[in-house]
């Protein structure tokens, strides 16, 4: 009996024996219109996202994001604003429609609606059609979306005082003082507080006390008489407290 008499080899055509590469489909009878998703398309978007994600990285170095001082809750002097991207919402809720017992429709309702029909553009119209004039569904709320934005952006930038946003937000300098000093507590009762902040750092309607090189004298003098846009009779105390007040602004920053 021979070896192997009788045994038969069955071989499997869905297992190739040679290992072929990864080579795209011949789309050239269809120029323009579609391409292999691996490597062709997918190598450009990485591309492009690298120029960009340099580029922004760039800008964020050579302009660096501006800071504001710290948040201080007791400061009316300040001003705040959102971030330039949101000014067309915060232009939105000063009209009459959208502010007051309306501001839910300002804030909500409008937005709301806007950005759900530019989600739902791709299902409102489904031509296809690749030019502007064939998709008129989805190219019109792109154009109303984009002119709303433009016009309540620049509607609220005209609008704002920027000098004194960046006087009211501009970081000062600061001095550890103790907050349980009588001098302070008499500037509390007086109201000095409301216009040159908790931490007396001033603002775009009084300026910083600290570091003054005043004397006593001449601090207790303009707490009386004003100075400036401080009008007169503003300081309400006994004479006591107003000598302490006045020592106590003397030497802030000082030490």
């Amino acid at each position: 009996m021979h070896r192997g008499k009788g045994m038969k080899f069955v071989g499997d055509s869905r297992v190739p024996a040679e290992r072929k590469p990864n080579i795209p489909k011949d789309y050239s009878e269809y120029p323009g219109k579609t391409e292999a998703f691996w490597p062709n398309f997918l190598l450009k978007e990485w591309m492009v996202g690298a120029v960009f994600l340099m580029g922004y990285l760039s800008l964020t170095i050579a302009h660096p994001s501006p800071l504001e001082r710290v948040a201080d809750p007791t400061d009316t002097s300040y001003l705040p604003l959102p971030d330039w991207y949101f000014l067309f919402l915060y232009q939105l809720l000063k009209y009459e429609f959208a502010s007051g017992p309306y501001t839910v429709i300002g804030a909500l309702i409008i937005p709301g609606l806007a950005f759900g029909s530019l989600l739902l553009a791709p299902w409102l119209d489904r031509g296809p059609g690749r030019r502007p004039s064939q998709r008129p569904v989805a190219v019109g709320l792109m154009l109303v979306a984009i002119a709303a934005t433009t016009y309540l952006t620049w509607e609220s930038a005209v609008h704002v005082d920027w000098e004194a946003k960046a006087e009211s937000a501009k970081i000062v300098e600061t001095v550890e003082f103790d907050k349980a000093d009588p001098g302070y507590a008499a500037m509390e009762t007086s109201g000095c507080l409301s216009c040159h902040g908790t931490e007396l750092t001033g603002g775009p309607a009084a300026p910083s006390l600290v570091g003054t090189g005043l004397t006593p004298d001449e601090i207790a003098n303009i707490a009386v008489n004003g100075q400036g846009t401080m009008p007169p009779g503003m300081f309400k105390g006994s004479d006591e407290e107003l000598q302490q007040l006045a020592e106590f602004i003397s030497a802030l920053g000082t030490k």
